[in-house]
Protein backbone atom coordinates (compact mmCIF):
# COMPACT_ATOMS: atom_id res chain seq x y z
CA UNK A 1 0.00 0.00 0.00
CA UNK A 2 1.20 3.58 -0.49
CA UNK A 3 2.24 5.43 2.50
CA UNK A 4 0.70 8.78 2.62
CA UNK A 5 2.60 9.68 6.07
CA UNK A 6 5.06 12.07 5.58
CA UNK A 7 8.34 10.78 7.01
CA UNK A 8 10.58 11.88 9.42
CA UNK A 9 12.83 15.33 8.64
CA UNK A 10 16.42 15.90 9.78
CA UNK A 11 19.04 18.16 9.07
CA UNK A 12 22.87 18.28 8.57
CA UNK A 13 24.18 21.54 9.21
CA UNK A 14 22.46 24.88 8.98
CA UNK A 15 18.78 24.48 8.74
CA UNK A 16 17.34 26.79 5.61
CA UNK A 17 13.95 25.29 4.24
CA UNK A 18 13.39 23.06 7.44
CA UNK A 19 13.98 26.07 9.87
CA UNK A 20 11.54 26.54 12.39
CA UNK A 21 10.66 22.55 12.18
CA UNK A 22 11.85 21.73 15.31
CA UNK A 23 10.04 24.52 17.28
CA UNK A 24 6.78 24.64 15.01
CA UNK A 25 6.28 21.65 13.20
CA UNK A 26 3.85 23.43 10.73
CA UNK A 27 4.78 26.69 10.20
CA UNK A 28 1.59 29.06 10.05
CA UNK A 29 2.05 32.46 8.87
CA UNK A 30 3.11 34.02 12.19
CA UNK A 31 5.55 31.40 12.58
CA UNK A 32 6.69 31.95 9.41
CA UNK A 33 7.80 34.96 9.28
CA UNK A 34 8.81 35.17 12.52
CA UNK A 35 11.43 32.28 11.36
CA UNK A 36 12.52 33.56 8.09
CA UNK A 37 11.30 37.30 7.96
CA UNK A 38 9.49 39.54 6.01
CA UNK A 39 9.98 39.67 2.07
CA UNK A 40 8.91 42.19 -0.60
CA UNK A 41 8.46 41.79 -4.17
CA UNK A 42 11.11 42.21 -6.77
CA UNK A 43 11.27 43.81 -10.33
CA UNK A 44 11.84 41.58 -12.76
CA UNK A 45 15.59 42.47 -13.70
CA UNK A 46 16.32 41.81 -10.18
CA UNK A 47 15.08 38.68 -9.54
CA UNK A 48 16.00 37.22 -12.71
CA UNK A 49 20.01 38.66 -11.36
CA UNK A 50 19.36 36.82 -8.46
CA UNK A 51 18.36 33.64 -9.53
CA UNK A 52 21.54 33.60 -11.94
CA UNK A 53 23.92 34.68 -9.24
CA UNK A 54 22.93 31.62 -6.93
CA UNK A 55 22.58 29.57 -10.13
CA UNK A 56 19.78 28.24 -8.91
CA UNK A 57 18.34 25.45 -10.81
CA UNK A 58 14.93 23.03 -11.01
CA UNK A 59 14.84 20.49 -8.31
CA UNK A 60 12.14 18.27 -9.75
CA UNK A 61 15.31 15.86 -11.64
CA UNK A 62 15.81 17.91 -14.48
CA UNK A 63 17.75 20.71 -13.50
CA UNK A 64 17.06 23.49 -15.93
CA UNK A 65 18.36 26.76 -14.80
CA UNK A 66 15.53 29.30 -13.32
CA UNK A 67 17.12 32.07 -14.81
CA UNK A 68 17.06 30.99 -18.59
CA UNK A 69 12.58 29.66 -17.62
CA UNK A 70 12.25 33.58 -15.99
CA UNK A 71 14.05 35.29 -19.23
CA UNK A 72 12.16 33.18 -21.47
CA UNK A 73 8.81 33.54 -20.03
CA UNK A 74 9.84 37.58 -19.88
CA UNK A 75 10.73 37.92 -23.39
CA UNK A 76 7.74 35.37 -24.58
CA UNK A 77 4.91 37.74 -23.20
CA UNK A 78 6.96 41.35 -24.57
CA UNK A 79 6.87 39.13 -28.34
CA UNK A 80 3.44 37.51 -27.99
CA UNK A 81 1.96 40.78 -25.95
CA UNK A 82 0.28 38.34 -23.71
CA UNK A 83 0.35 37.75 -19.90
CA UNK A 84 2.12 35.11 -17.83
CA UNK A 85 0.98 32.12 -15.83
CA UNK A 86 2.79 30.73 -13.01
CA UNK A 87 2.56 26.85 -12.19
CA UNK A 88 4.12 25.36 -8.80
CA UNK A 89 4.50 21.26 -9.45
CA UNK A 90 3.83 20.23 -6.47
CA UNK A 91 2.48 16.44 -7.50
CA UNK A 92 5.23 14.84 -6.56
CA UNK A 93 4.64 11.47 -8.81
CA UNK A 94 7.14 9.25 -8.18
CA UNK A 95 6.44 7.51 -4.86
CA UNK A 96 9.91 7.37 -3.65
CA UNK A 97 9.95 10.67 -3.47
CA UNK A 98 8.73 13.04 -0.20
CA UNK A 99 10.57 15.80 -0.39
CA UNK A 100 7.99 18.65 -1.83
CA UNK A 101 5.29 17.05 0.34
CA UNK A 102 7.41 17.70 3.62
CA UNK A 103 7.26 21.42 1.90
CA UNK A 104 3.58 21.30 1.42
CA UNK A 105 3.02 20.01 4.88
CA UNK A 106 5.41 21.79 7.02
CA UNK A 107 6.56 25.06 5.33
CA UNK A 108 3.74 25.94 3.08
CA UNK A 109 4.59 29.91 2.95
CA UNK A 110 8.27 29.38 1.31
CA UNK A 111 6.78 27.80 -1.99
CA UNK A 112 3.70 30.77 -1.69
CA UNK A 113 6.10 33.28 -1.45
CA UNK A 114 8.93 32.33 -4.02
CA UNK A 115 5.29 31.89 -6.37
CA UNK A 116 4.13 35.21 -5.52
CA UNK A 117 7.97 36.39 -6.20
CA UNK A 118 7.54 35.39 -9.88
CA UNK A 119 4.36 36.24 -10.40
CA UNK A 120 5.12 39.64 -9.49
CA UNK A 121 7.87 40.05 -11.82
CA UNK A 122 6.11 38.56 -14.57
CA UNK A 123 3.04 41.00 -13.47
CA UNK A 124 1.41 37.25 -14.28
CA UNK A 125 -2.64 37.08 -13.86
CA UNK A 126 -2.78 33.58 -11.84
CA UNK A 127 -0.78 31.20 -10.25
CA UNK A 128 -1.76 27.47 -10.13
CA UNK A 129 -0.59 24.55 -7.78
CA UNK A 130 -0.53 21.13 -8.97
CA UNK A 131 -0.94 19.03 -5.88
CA UNK A 132 -1.61 14.87 -6.47
CA UNK A 133 -4.75 13.42 -5.64
CA UNK A 134 -3.38 11.68 -2.78
CA UNK A 135 -3.96 14.88 -1.19
CA UNK A 136 -1.01 14.91 0.94
CA UNK A 137 -0.65 18.41 2.12
CA UNK A 138 -3.64 19.85 0.62
CA UNK A 139 -4.86 21.08 3.69
CA UNK A 140 -2.20 22.66 4.84
CA UNK A 141 -1.69 24.46 1.83
CA UNK A 142 -5.62 25.44 1.49
CA UNK A 143 -4.40 26.82 5.36
CA UNK A 144 -1.67 28.86 4.29
CA UNK A 145 -4.10 30.45 1.49
CA UNK A 146 -5.93 31.32 3.57
CA UNK A 147 -3.94 32.82 6.34
CA UNK A 148 -2.38 35.55 3.45
CA UNK A 149 -3.01 37.43 0.29
CA UNK A 150 -1.67 36.31 -3.01
CA UNK A 151 -0.37 39.44 -5.19
CA UNK A 152 -2.83 37.39 -8.43
CA UNK A 153 -5.57 34.64 -7.74
CA UNK A 154 -3.87 31.46 -6.55
CA UNK A 155 -6.20 27.99 -7.51
CA UNK A 156 -5.05 24.15 -6.73
CA UNK A 157 -5.46 21.62 -9.54
CA UNK A 158 -5.30 17.82 -8.33
CA UNK A 159 -3.44 15.55 -10.50
CA UNK A 160 -3.54 11.21 -10.66
CA UNK A 161 -1.12 10.39 -8.76
CA UNK A 162 0.70 8.87 -11.45
CA UNK A 163 4.33 8.89 -11.98
CA UNK A 164 3.87 10.27 -16.26
CA UNK A 165 1.37 13.23 -14.16
CA UNK A 166 4.62 15.25 -13.11
CA UNK A 167 6.24 15.60 -16.22
CA UNK A 168 5.71 19.51 -17.10
CA UNK A 169 3.99 18.93 -20.23
CA UNK A 170 1.33 16.82 -18.44
CA UNK A 171 0.60 19.17 -15.99
CA UNK A 172 0.44 21.51 -18.32
CA UNK A 173 -2.42 19.61 -20.37
CA UNK A 174 -3.96 18.59 -16.67
CA UNK A 175 -4.47 21.98 -15.99
CA UNK A 176 -5.94 22.79 -19.61
CA UNK A 177 -8.35 20.36 -19.39
CA UNK A 178 -6.61 17.82 -21.31
CA UNK A 179 -5.89 14.02 -20.31
CA UNK A 180 -2.60 14.40 -17.68
CA UNK A 181 -0.23 12.85 -20.23
CA UNK A 182 2.96 14.63 -22.16
CA UNK A 183 1.73 15.97 -25.25
CA UNK A 184 2.33 14.35 -28.03
CA UNK A 185 5.26 16.51 -29.53
CA UNK A 186 7.55 18.65 -27.46
CA UNK A 187 6.77 22.19 -26.84
CA UNK A 188 8.07 24.67 -24.34
CA UNK A 189 5.93 26.12 -22.27
CA UNK A 190 7.69 29.47 -21.61
CA UNK A 191 5.81 30.33 -25.29
CA UNK A 192 2.66 28.04 -24.93
CA UNK A 193 1.64 26.79 -21.23
CA UNK A 194 -1.65 27.02 -19.08
CA UNK A 195 -4.37 28.31 -20.82
CA UNK A 196 -2.42 28.92 -24.36
CA UNK A 197 -0.34 32.09 -22.02
CA UNK A 198 3.42 31.91 -21.68
CA UNK A 199 4.15 30.04 -18.31
CA UNK A 200 6.78 29.74 -15.60
CA UNK A 201 6.86 26.32 -14.43
CA UNK A 202 9.03 24.54 -11.82
CA UNK A 203 8.64 22.52 -8.84
CA UNK A 204 7.70 23.45 -5.26
CA UNK A 205 11.16 22.98 -3.86
CA UNK A 206 13.12 25.55 -6.64
CA UNK A 207 10.53 28.14 -5.33
CA UNK A 208 10.96 27.58 -1.76
CA UNK A 209 14.69 28.13 -2.31
CA UNK A 210 14.20 31.32 -4.62
CA UNK A 211 12.09 32.33 -1.27
CA UNK A 212 15.22 31.81 0.66
CA UNK A 213 17.80 33.25 -1.72
CA UNK A 214 15.47 36.48 -1.94
CA UNK A 215 15.30 37.21 2.13
CA UNK A 216 19.50 36.31 2.48
CA UNK A 217 20.82 38.04 -0.89
CA UNK A 218 23.08 35.57 -3.23
CA UNK A 219 26.40 36.20 -0.99
CA UNK A 220 24.66 34.72 1.85
CA UNK A 221 22.81 32.41 0.14
CA UNK A 222 26.06 31.37 -1.21
CA UNK A 223 27.62 30.84 2.36
CA UNK A 224 25.98 26.92 2.13
CA UNK A 225 27.12 24.93 -0.78
CA UNK A 226 29.65 24.70 -3.25
CA UNK A 227 30.66 27.61 -6.01
CA UNK A 228 28.68 25.53 -8.71
CA UNK A 229 25.72 24.72 -6.84
CA UNK A 230 25.37 27.75 -3.84
CA UNK A 231 22.59 26.43 -0.86
CA UNK A 232 21.10 23.32 0.42
CA UNK A 233 18.83 21.06 -1.14
CA UNK A 234 16.60 18.30 0.16
CA UNK A 235 17.09 14.44 0.09
CA UNK A 236 14.44 11.81 0.57
CA UNK A 237 16.21 8.85 1.71
CA UNK A 238 14.18 6.16 2.14
CA UNK A 239 14.64 1.49 1.13
CA UNK A 240 17.13 -0.59 3.49
CA UNK A 241 17.34 2.85 5.49
CA UNK A 242 16.56 2.01 9.36
CA UNK A 243 15.69 5.80 9.74
CA UNK A 244 14.01 7.19 6.70
CA UNK A 245 13.35 10.93 6.34
CA UNK A 246 13.88 13.55 4.47
CA UNK A 247 17.09 15.63 4.65
CA UNK A 248 18.10 18.93 4.43
CA UNK A 249 21.86 19.74 3.37
CA UNK A 250 24.66 21.48 2.16
CA UNK A 251 25.58 20.57 -1.71
CA UNK A 252 28.60 18.91 -0.90
CA UNK A 253 28.14 17.18 2.17
CA UNK A 254 29.66 14.24 1.77
CA UNK A 255 26.90 11.28 1.04
CA UNK A 256 28.56 9.30 3.87
CA UNK A 257 27.18 11.46 6.52
CA UNK A 258 23.68 11.30 4.60
CA UNK A 259 23.81 7.27 4.81
CA UNK A 260 24.58 7.42 7.76
CA UNK A 261 22.31 9.42 9.43
CA UNK A 262 19.79 7.53 8.15
CA UNK A 263 21.33 4.20 9.43
CA UNK A 264 22.07 2.57 6.26
CA UNK A 265 23.51 -0.34 6.39
CA UNK A 266 26.37 -1.48 3.76
CA UNK A 267 24.50 -2.28 0.53
CA UNK A 268 25.15 -3.49 -2.62
CA UNK A 269 23.79 -1.10 -4.41
CA UNK A 270 21.98 2.34 -4.13
CA UNK A 271 19.97 4.37 -6.44
CA UNK A 272 20.56 8.02 -6.83
CA UNK A 273 18.01 10.23 -8.49
CA UNK A 274 14.90 7.85 -8.31
CA UNK A 275 13.06 5.85 -11.14
CA UNK A 276 15.11 7.76 -13.89
CA UNK A 277 18.56 7.54 -12.18
CA UNK A 278 20.92 5.34 -12.20
CA UNK A 279 22.68 3.07 -9.32
CA UNK A 280 26.00 3.04 -7.77
CA UNK A 281 28.30 0.98 -5.58
CA UNK A 282 28.81 1.38 -2.08
CA UNK A 283 32.61 2.20 -3.10
CA UNK A 284 31.37 4.73 -5.03
CA UNK A 285 28.54 6.26 -2.71
CA UNK A 286 31.35 6.29 0.58
CA UNK A 287 33.62 8.66 -2.48
CA UNK A 288 30.94 10.88 -3.74
CA UNK A 289 29.41 14.27 -2.26
CA UNK A 290 26.02 15.21 -2.80
CA UNK A 291 25.48 17.25 -5.70
CA UNK A 292 25.10 17.41 -9.36
CA UNK A 293 28.89 16.98 -10.21
CA UNK A 294 29.65 15.23 -7.31
CA UNK A 295 27.46 12.43 -7.59
CA UNK A 296 28.45 12.27 -12.06
CA UNK A 297 31.93 12.53 -11.04
CA UNK A 298 31.27 8.49 -9.24
CA UNK A 299 28.45 7.64 -12.15
CA UNK A 300 25.13 8.73 -10.03
CA UNK A 301 23.13 11.47 -10.57
CA UNK A 302 21.25 13.75 -8.10
CA UNK A 303 18.02 14.05 -10.01
CA UNK A 304 15.21 14.61 -7.78
CA UNK A 305 17.36 14.04 -4.31
CA UNK A 306 15.97 10.62 -4.08
CA UNK A 307 18.67 8.08 -2.19
CA UNK A 308 17.09 4.48 -2.34
CA UNK A 309 19.44 2.24 -0.62
CA UNK A 310 19.08 -2.20 -0.96
CA UNK A 311 19.85 -4.27 1.64
CA UNK A 312 21.43 -7.88 1.46
CA UNK A 313 18.59 -9.25 2.54
CA UNK A 314 16.41 -8.84 -1.29
CA UNK A 315 17.44 -9.64 -5.08
CA UNK A 316 19.00 -6.61 -6.47
CA UNK A 317 18.06 -7.38 -9.96
CA UNK A 318 14.63 -8.67 -8.87
CA UNK A 319 14.04 -5.02 -7.25
CA UNK A 320 14.78 -3.31 -10.38
CA UNK A 321 12.77 -5.60 -12.54
CA UNK A 322 10.01 -4.78 -10.25
CA UNK A 323 10.72 -0.58 -11.26
CA UNK A 324 10.94 -1.54 -14.70
CA UNK A 325 7.47 -3.24 -14.64
CA UNK A 326 6.05 0.17 -12.59
CA UNK A 327 7.42 2.29 -15.31
CA UNK A 328 6.32 0.49 -18.57
CA UNK A 329 2.79 0.75 -16.40
CA UNK A 330 2.96 4.30 -15.83
CA UNK A 331 3.78 5.57 -19.48
CA UNK A 332 1.57 7.82 -21.46
CA UNK A 333 0.97 4.94 -24.10
CA UNK A 334 0.54 7.15 -26.48
CA UNK A 335 4.21 6.50 -28.58
CA UNK A 336 5.95 3.28 -29.57
CA UNK A 337 9.11 3.38 -27.44
CA UNK A 338 6.58 3.58 -24.06
CA UNK A 339 3.73 1.35 -26.24
CA UNK A 340 5.75 -0.96 -27.06
CA UNK A 341 9.40 -0.25 -26.17
CA UNK A 342 8.72 -0.12 -22.52
CA UNK A 343 7.04 -3.40 -21.78
CA UNK A 344 9.97 -5.02 -23.89
CA UNK A 345 12.26 -3.93 -21.76
CA UNK A 346 10.54 -5.19 -18.70
CA UNK A 347 10.19 -8.74 -20.31
CA UNK A 348 13.73 -8.54 -21.13
CA UNK A 349 14.56 -7.56 -17.82
CA UNK A 350 12.54 -10.12 -16.32
CA UNK A 351 14.10 -12.87 -18.66
CA UNK A 352 17.67 -11.59 -17.72
CA UNK A 353 16.62 -12.25 -14.00
CA UNK A 354 15.02 -15.70 -14.73
CA UNK A 355 18.38 -16.64 -16.26
CA UNK A 356 16.69 -17.01 -19.65
CA UNK A 357 18.30 -14.63 -21.78
CA UNK A 358 21.63 -12.75 -21.63
CA UNK A 359 22.29 -9.01 -20.83
CA UNK A 360 22.76 -7.99 -24.02
CA UNK A 361 18.88 -8.52 -24.84
CA UNK A 362 18.50 -6.19 -22.14
CA UNK A 363 20.97 -3.37 -23.52
CA UNK A 364 18.97 -3.99 -27.12
CA UNK A 365 15.99 -3.32 -25.55
CA UNK A 366 16.97 -0.65 -23.69
CA UNK A 367 18.55 1.24 -27.01
CA UNK A 368 15.53 0.84 -29.01
CA UNK A 369 13.60 3.44 -26.58
CA UNK A 370 16.22 5.56 -25.69
CA UNK A 371 16.10 9.41 -27.69
CA UNK A 372 13.02 8.14 -29.32
CA UNK A 373 10.16 9.24 -27.03
CA UNK A 374 7.45 12.33 -27.09
CA UNK A 375 8.91 12.64 -23.28
CA UNK A 376 12.24 12.10 -21.38
CA UNK A 377 10.13 8.86 -20.01
CA UNK A 378 11.84 6.15 -21.97
CA UNK A 379 15.26 7.43 -21.92
CA UNK A 380 14.74 7.91 -17.78
CA UNK A 381 13.77 4.05 -17.65
CA UNK A 382 16.38 2.54 -20.29
CA UNK A 383 19.26 4.71 -17.95
CA UNK A 384 17.55 2.52 -14.94
CA UNK A 385 18.01 -0.37 -16.29
CA UNK A 386 20.96 -0.39 -17.75
CA UNK A 387 23.01 0.94 -14.80
CA UNK A 388 21.64 -1.87 -12.53
CA UNK A 389 23.38 -4.28 -15.32
CA UNK A 390 26.25 -2.55 -14.61
CA UNK A 391 26.35 -2.32 -10.52
CA UNK A 392 24.70 -5.53 -10.01
CA UNK A 393 27.23 -7.77 -12.91
CA UNK A 394 28.02 -10.33 -10.31
CA UNK A 395 24.22 -11.03 -9.27
CA UNK A 396 23.50 -10.86 -13.06
CA UNK A 397 26.59 -13.57 -13.82
CA UNK A 398 24.60 -15.94 -10.79
CA UNK A 399 21.36 -15.40 -12.58
CA UNK A 400 22.59 -16.05 -16.20
CA UNK A 401 24.11 -19.34 -15.17
CA UNK A 402 21.04 -20.49 -13.67
CA UNK A 403 22.65 -20.37 -10.00
CA UNK A 404 21.02 -17.54 -8.65
CA UNK A 405 21.55 -15.35 -6.39
CA UNK A 406 19.24 -17.05 -3.84
CA UNK A 407 17.57 -14.17 -2.26
CA UNK A 408 13.54 -13.50 -2.29
CA UNK A 409 12.38 -9.78 -3.81
CA UNK A 410 11.61 -8.23 -1.02
CA UNK A 411 10.14 -5.11 -2.47
CA UNK A 412 11.63 -2.28 -0.61
CA UNK A 413 11.34 0.07 -3.97
CA UNK A 414 8.81 2.27 -2.34
CA UNK A 415 6.46 0.87 -5.06
CA UNK A 416 2.55 1.41 -4.54
CA UNK A 417 1.40 -2.42 -3.71
CA UNK A 418 4.92 -4.14 -4.12
CA UNK A 419 5.39 -6.44 -3.37
CA UNK A 420 2.97 -8.36 -4.96
CA UNK A 421 0.49 -9.43 -2.54
CA UNK A 422 -0.81 -12.54 -4.56
CA UNK A 423 1.85 -13.29 -6.91
CA UNK A 424 1.17 -15.51 -9.83
CA UNK A 425 3.07 -16.97 -12.84
CA UNK A 426 2.10 -18.51 -16.10
CA UNK A 427 2.21 -22.69 -16.61
CA UNK A 428 2.38 -24.00 -19.79
CA UNK A 429 1.00 -27.67 -20.34
CA UNK A 430 3.41 -29.42 -22.97
CA UNK A 431 0.93 -32.09 -23.69
CA UNK A 432 -1.95 -29.97 -24.70
CA UNK A 433 -0.60 -27.33 -26.12
CA UNK A 434 -0.66 -27.11 -29.96
CA UNK A 435 0.34 -23.80 -30.96
CA UNK A 436 -2.65 -21.68 -31.90
CA UNK A 437 -0.52 -18.55 -30.84
CA UNK A 438 -3.97 -16.88 -29.39
CA UNK A 439 -2.40 -16.49 -25.96
CA UNK A 440 0.39 -14.33 -27.53
CA UNK A 441 -2.01 -12.07 -29.16
CA UNK A 442 -3.64 -11.23 -26.23
CA UNK A 443 -1.41 -10.28 -24.13
CA UNK A 444 2.14 -9.99 -26.28
CA UNK A 445 3.67 -7.67 -23.60
CA UNK A 446 4.30 -10.91 -22.08
CA UNK A 447 3.72 -13.70 -24.34
CA UNK A 448 5.80 -14.32 -27.35
CA UNK A 449 6.00 -17.10 -30.15
CA UNK A 450 9.22 -18.49 -30.38
CA UNK A 451 10.89 -19.76 -33.39
CA UNK A 452 8.26 -22.92 -33.79
CA UNK A 453 5.27 -20.76 -33.08
CA UNK A 454 4.94 -22.22 -29.87
CA UNK A 455 4.13 -19.83 -26.68
CA UNK A 456 7.51 -18.06 -24.44
CA UNK A 457 7.26 -16.52 -21.45
CA UNK A 458 9.71 -15.67 -18.49
CA UNK A 459 9.26 -17.80 -15.58
CA UNK A 460 9.16 -14.94 -12.94
CA UNK A 461 5.42 -13.73 -11.55
CA UNK A 462 3.52 -11.90 -14.16
CA UNK A 463 3.55 -8.22 -13.35
CA UNK A 464 0.20 -6.87 -11.89
CA UNK A 465 -0.67 -4.55 -14.80
CA UNK A 466 -0.34 -7.55 -16.78
CA UNK A 467 -2.86 -9.66 -14.80
CA UNK A 468 -5.62 -9.00 -16.88
CA UNK A 469 -4.41 -9.45 -20.18
CA UNK A 470 -2.66 -12.84 -18.59
CA UNK A 471 -6.41 -14.23 -17.13
CA UNK A 472 -7.31 -13.48 -20.62
CA UNK A 473 -5.12 -15.88 -22.29
CA UNK A 474 -5.51 -18.38 -20.59
CA UNK A 475 -9.72 -18.20 -20.42
CA UNK A 476 -9.23 -18.16 -24.85
CA UNK A 477 -6.10 -21.04 -24.78
CA UNK A 478 -8.74 -23.62 -26.85
CA UNK A 479 -6.85 -26.58 -25.62
CA UNK A 480 -6.72 -25.30 -22.17
CA UNK A 481 -2.76 -25.49 -21.97
CA UNK A 482 -2.24 -21.74 -20.09
CA UNK A 483 -2.99 -21.84 -16.83
CA UNK A 484 -2.17 -19.29 -13.87
CA UNK A 485 -0.38 -20.70 -10.70
CA UNK A 486 0.44 -19.30 -7.47
CA UNK A 487 4.68 -18.10 -7.67
CA UNK A 488 6.13 -19.47 -4.89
Amino acid sequence: MMRTKVPPVACVGEPRLTAGFAEFGRLDLLAHEEVHGPIGPMEPGNLLRLAEAIQLKGKGGAGFPLHRKLKAVLESCERQNLSAVVVVNASEGEPASWKDKVLLTRAPHLILDGAALAAYALDAEEIVIGLADDVVGRDSLTEALQERRMPVPTSIVTVPHRFISGEGGALVNGINGLPHIPPGTKKRSSDSGVGGLPTLLSNAETYAQLAVAARLGPYEYAALGTDEEPGTLLLTVTGAAKRPAVVECAAGTPLREILDLCEVPDSPGILMGGYHGKWITQDAANRAEVSRKGLTKVGGTLGAGIIVPIGDDTCPLGEAAQVVRYLAGESAGQCGPCRMGLPDLARSLDLAVSGSAPVEVVRAAAGNVKGRGACSHPDGTARFALSAMEVFAEDLRLHTTGEGCGKRTRGVMGLPGAPDADPQKLTLDWSRCDGHGLCAHVVPDFIRLDSNGYPAFPPTPVPTWLKEGAMKAVKVCPELALRLAKAE
